[in-house]
C-alpha cells in the first residue's frame, strides 16, 4: 500500500542500505481527507493524487510495481499478486488502509456509494450534480422533491465535512445557475444511529459541529439507524435504545445517498492474520504489541 503509512515507511527508509519494492493497485497516493473536495466538486482529482512513480523518482532503490495482493505466505516469505507473479521479501509492511463496512448489507453499495477513492468521489459527484440537472426537468413536485433531498449516512468526520459542503453547493454555490428550481430549497440530512455527531471527539466539539451544521442549514438526525435502502430512498428507525425514546420507522425519498457510517480493515488484515495467527478484532484490525 502506498496511503500515508507504505508512504511514509518508504520515505523513512532513503538511504538505508535496503532494497524497497512498493506493491500498490491504484498509480497514485491519495490524500484522503480531502476526497470530499474532489466529490463535491470543489477541488480537481490532481491537487489530491500524486502518481507514485513521482514521488519516489529520485530514489532508485525503491521500485513501485501497480498490483493486488491475493495471498501472503509468511513460511515462504512471499506475497502473491492477482495476476499470479510471486514477490519475495525479506521483511513485510502490510499499510493497506481501510475500506467500506455495511454491516452486512453490502447490497447497500451501489445504492450509497461510500467515500474512499476518486472512483467513489467521481461518482458520487455524478449523483449530486445529476440530481440538480434532473430536478430541473422534472414536472413532479414529489419526484423534485426527493431529487433535492440529500442524505449522508454517518456523522464521522467524512460525513460531517460531506454534508456541510453539500449544504453549502445547494445555498451558495449553485446560487443562480437554475431557472426552474431553486437549489437553495434542496434538503441535506445527515443521519446518525449514535447520539451525536464527531463521536470520538470531546463532546463539546460534537455539539459545536452540530451548531456550525445546523447554521450551514444541515438537518441533523440523531440516534437515527438506517434499515433499508433502496433505489429510490431509505428506511430509518429513530429512537429506542439507550435514548429512552419509543422506537418509530419512516422512510426518506431521496435520489442521493451518500454512506460515511463504517470502515473496516483492508482484506489483507484477515489474511495476514490467518497467516500467522494473529488475533483480529471485529472490524478485520491485527492487534499489535506495543
Amino acid at each position: 500500500g502506498c496511503g500515508f503509512g507504505g508512504l511514509e515507511a518508504a520515505r523513512r527508509l532513503e538511504g538505508a542500505d535496503v532494497d524497497v519494492t512498493v506493491i500498490e493497485k491504484t498509480n497514485h497516493h491519495l490524500f484522503q481527507p480531502l476526497l470530499y473536495q474532489v466529490a463535491t466538486a470543489g477541488l480537481a482529482a490532481p491537487s489530491i493524487a500524486a502518481p507514485v512513480r513521482a514521488l519516489f523518482r529520485a530514489q532508485p532503490r525503491i521500485t513501485t510495481l501497480l498490483g493486488e495482493v491475493s495471498a501472503i505466505d509468511p513460511a515462504a516469505r512471499a506475497l502473491r499478486l492477482a495476476n499470479g507473479s510471486l514477490v519475495s521479501y525479506d521483511h513485510l509492511v502490510v499499510a493497506a488502509g481501510a475500506a467500506h463496512s455495511y454491516f452486512g448489507h453490502d447490497e447497500w453499495a451501489p445504492l450509497a456509494p461510500g467515500l474512499k477513492t476518486l472512483s467513489d468521489a467521481f461518482e458520487i459527484r455524478r449523483r449530486v450534480l445529476m440530481s440538480y440537472e434532473a430536478a430541473e426537468t422534472a414536472t413532479d413536485p414529489e419526484r423534485r422533491r426527493a431529487l433535492l433531498t440529500f442524505v449522508v449516512i454517518g456523522a464521522g468526520p467524512t460525513g460531517v465535512e460531506m454534508a456541510g459542503t453539500l449544504a453549502e453547493i445547494a445555498k451558495h454555490t449553485l446560487s443562480g445557475e437554475f431557472r426552474r428550481i431553486d437549489p437553495g430549497s434542496a434538503q441535506v440530512l445527515l443521519v446518525e444511529g449514535g447520539p451525536r455527531v464527531l463521536q470520538a471527539m470531546p463532546e463539546s466539539l460534537s455539539q459545536k459541529a452540530l451548531e456550525q451544521l445546523q447554521r450551514l442549514g444541515v438537518e441533523v438526525r440523531l440516534n437515527a439507524r438506517v434499515t433499508a435502502i433502496d433505489a429510490t430512498g431509505l428506511e430509518v428507525e429513530a429512537g429506542g435504545g439507550a435514548s429512552g425514546a419509543p422506537a418509530t420507522s419512516y422512510r426518506i425519498d431521496s435520489s442521493c445517498v451518500v454512506w460515511a457510517a463504517g470502515v473496516a480493515a483492508s482484506p489483507l488484515g484477515r489474511m495476514l492474520g490467518e497467516a500467522t495467527g494473529a488475533e483480529c478484532d471485529r472490524a478485520g484490525r491485527i492487534k499489535v504489541e506495543p
